[in-house]
Order: C-alpha cells, then sequence, then structure tokens
C-alpha cells in the first residue's frame, strides 16, 4: 500500500469507517499537529493502535497550526507531514482538519476509542463526551518524557546561534 492511500478526505474516510465497523473492527482515534516525527510521537502512536484495530489519526491543516502555534508554525506543510504520518505501519488513516480542535472530526467518526498522551486528564480531551455518549471509551497513553517539537525547535535554535 502507498502511503498516499492512507490519506483520506473525510467523506472518503466515512465509507472506510463504516467498511471496518462492518467487518467488526474497533476504531481508535487521535490528532495533533505532528510537526517533526520523533521517538515521543512513535511510541504514542504505536500505544494508541494497540488500543484497537484501526487507528485514525486527526492532523491539523498548516492554518489550524498557525492559529494555535504562532506565525512561525507549522515548519512542514499540512501534506509533507500527511504522507509521513501515514506512512507508519501503525496508522490506517490520516485526515486533515482546519478547526482549532477535532470535534467536528469526532462528531462524524464516531470512534470507538478516543485516545491523548497521559498529559491530558480525560475529562480536558476533546470529544469525550461525543464518545463516552455512545458507549465509546477515552484513555490516555504514557508519554516519552523529554520528547517534543517545541524541545527540538529549541535546541536546534540553540545550536544556530552558537555559530
Amino acid at each position: 500500500m502507498n502511503s498516499k492511500d492512507k490519506i483520506y478526505t473525510l467523506p472518503q474516510l466515512l465509507e472506510q469507517v463504516q467498511t471496518w465497523r462492518d467487518q467488526g473492527q474497533i476504531i481508535v482515534f487521535t490528532n495533533g499537529c505532528f510537526d517533526l516525527l520523533h521517538l515521543g510521537h512513535v511510541d504514542y502512536l504505536e500505544k494508541a493502535r494497540q488500543l484497537g484495530d484501526k487507528l485514525i489519526l486527526g492532523l491539523n491543516t498548516d492554518a489550524s497550526i498557525s492559529r494555535i502555534k504562532g506565525p512561525s508554525r507549522p515548519l512542514q506543510d499540512e501534506m509533507s507531514r500527511a504522507r509521513v504520518m501515514a506512512s507508519l505501519l501503525f496508522v490506517d488513516a490520516v485526515v486533515l482538519f482546519n478547526e482549532d480542535t477535532p470535534l467536528e472530526l469526532i462528531e462524524a467518526i464516531q470512534p470507538d476509542i478516543l485516545v491523548k498522551g497521559d498529559d491530558y486528564a480525560v475529562a480536558q480531551i476533546v470529544g469525550h463526551e461525543v464518545v463516552q455518549a455512545r458507549g465509546g471509551a477515552v484513555k490516555t497513553v504514557p508519554l516519552v518524557k523529554g520528547y517534543s517539537t517545541t524541545n527540538i525547535v529549541k535546541k536546534i535554535e540553540n545550536n544556530c546561534n552558537l555559530n
């Protein structure tokens, strides 16, 4: 399978989700910017995928990231980020969203399991009410300490300033 084949529009994804549901698959959803892929992301996504049969990744668009993190972000464009994320064997689908939160995606997809890192409490996770209302689970997974895109950017900036 080509990584491009795992990048969906929402209507395409909803068709695929129905197929997976018809096959009895458990659908897991998570989201993020994933601007620079690092060990923390890989570990997190592996753990998320282990909670079910299919992992859907909601990926913030460039415009969404700029609104949330400022005009200097993202570092990589949305299609580059989508291809990198889709290339991971434990990610089954990538869908872009332009809103500041993935609530509309969660409402449309209705995942069986909603996952975020353990830096969130369940009550803070956007969409937890939607998933729990239909009997789904909201879970957190432990994060690898010390890994973040922000830390990587700071390290690069510090090294550039030394030269």
